[in-house]
């Protein structure tokens, strides 16, 4: 297909947030009776799904200590729950189980999730934990777990599945996609803002406004709107923290092990919820290695051939180059011992469980922010920036609430992620958790 010389609002980036943004964009167009899907223009220099997106766990929750992260997430699962059929969505619920540590971030939480309508329920107490589990999955066995935080809401989507749903949904709004579309450059004017997009098969001009979603590959792009790669972080407390690297990279550790799916169901046969499992109970292989007897976490699910999850992600020493994107695992070598240890340590049905473990195209490189929060944001006078710090997948409700900016209204979920907070000091609140984005 030849690419168009010009588009009222260009987006860049076939993933869950440009896709959305894309969708969003044109039903508020058309609704509003001043333009449609035909002025949008997607481009990826691969095709929808090719990078974070189509790798993703695909798990959808609100266990957020943050208040701002709270609030946004519940306005992504009303969209993820708008049309479950396309986005390949499973409303099986969430679980989050965490040790001693854990109990006032999770008991915060609850109560947030009670004040803005988030269905969800708190159990407190060990032997109440366990009896809660038990009543779900007669097999439970974890130790070291104090706090349960069930959200009845959440659960989990198929990634390649749900990116190909809202290809439909673009498409069915006239939304014009282009793969193999890659942007080299992005000219700005004398007052900053992007007149055009220079792309590996020539120049696309941008009338209204460019939107970029680029997921792991946001340093990139960061560097092409000439920002810098070094920031002040003003602090809560007054201090300032100088000359912080905006980017930083982890390596997600996720992997899956190959059973028959119906073998990870409830005591009723039902689909089980996700399951996030935190405890500090010393955490020993089935042959009786120790693994860590520090606090550590994993996660996982059902999924089409077996159970799918990860752990705590790694940072990684040093610049990386994203380009391709990981094809296969990434995960460190240790990592399929210990996820298999825990899965055995959480329920007697996954002992010896380590054998089952496949190597599969997983994990992969995020691209995480200073504070590992995201950044939604104009970051140009028109140019509004996506990025996830790899909370991503799950906050499909992003595009629609970007969707909604571009064409001048205020959006309350998305102002706490302002690039401007690293300034004001307004800054998230961090948790007692092992992982950088709860």
């Amino acid at each position: 297909m030849t690419i168009p010389s010009s588009s009222p609002y260009v987006v860049v980036g076939a993933g869950i947030h440009g896709l959305s943004t894309a969708y969003h964009l044109a039903v508020e167009l058309r609704s509003r009776g001043i333009g449609s899907g035909a002025d949008v223009l997607v481009i990826d220099k691969s095709s929808p799904g090719s990078g974070a997106s189509g790798i993703a766990c695909g798990v959808v929750r609100n266990n957020y200590f943050q208040p701002a992260m709270s609030e946004l997430m519940q306005a992504c699962v009303e969209v993820w729950e708008s049309d479950p059929e396309a986005y390949h969505y499973n409303a099986v619920g969430y679980i989050a189980l965490g040790a001693a540590v854990q109990e006032a971030d999770l008991v915060a939480t609850y109560e947030r999730q009670e004040r803005i309508g988030y269905r969800s329920e708190l159990i407190l107490g060990a032997a109440d934990v366990d009896a809660h589990m038990k009543r779900l999955f007669p097999d439970w066995r974890a130790q070291g777990v104090t706090a349960c935080l069930h959200e009845h809401q959440g659960g989990f989507a198929f990634n390649m599945a749900s990116v190909m749903g809202l290809v439909g949904k673009c498409e069915s709004e006239g939304v014009t996609i282009l793969s193999g579309v890659e942007v080299t450059d992005i000219e700005l004017g004398a007052d900053d803002a992007a007149r055009a997009v220079e792309t590996s098969r020539g120049r696309i001009a941008v009338g209204e406004q460019l939107v970029i979603a680029p997921g792991p590959w946001a340093k990139r792009f960061w560097a092409m709107l000439g920002l810098p790669p070094t920031i002040d972080v003003h602090l809560p407390s007054g201090d300032v923290a100088r000359d912080q690297p905006m980017w930083t990279y982890w390596n997600l550790q996720e992997g899956e092990i190959t059973v028959d799916p119906l073998e990870f169901a409830t005591a009723d046969g039902g689909a089980p919820p996700v399951i996030h499992l935190d405890s500090d109970a010393p955490l020993v292989t089935d042959d009786g290695v120790l693994v860590t007897d520090e606090l550590w976490g994993v996660y996982f699910k059902r999924d089409r051939h077996g159970v799918q999850g990860g752990a705590s992600p790694l940072t990684v020493d040093g610049d990386v180059e994203l380009d391709p994107y990981p094809q296969t695992t990434n995960v460190d070598p240790g990592f399929p011992d210990m996820w298999c240890a825990a899965l055995s340590h959480a329920m007697e049905r996954f002992e010896g469980c380590r054998v089952a473990y496949k190597d599969a195209r997983s994990g992969g490189v995020g691209a995480f922010t200073v504070d590992n929060f995201p950044v939604f944001d104009y970051l140009r006078p028109n140019v509004y920036c996506v990025l996830d710090s790899n909370h991503g997948y799950k906050m499909i409700g992003v595009g629609r609430e970007v969707a909604r900016v571009l064409l001048g209204d205020h959006s309350s979920l998305l102002r706490p992620f302002r690039f401007e907070r690293f300034a004001t000091g307004d800054l998230h609140p961090v948790s007692s958790s092992p992982y950088p984005w709860s």
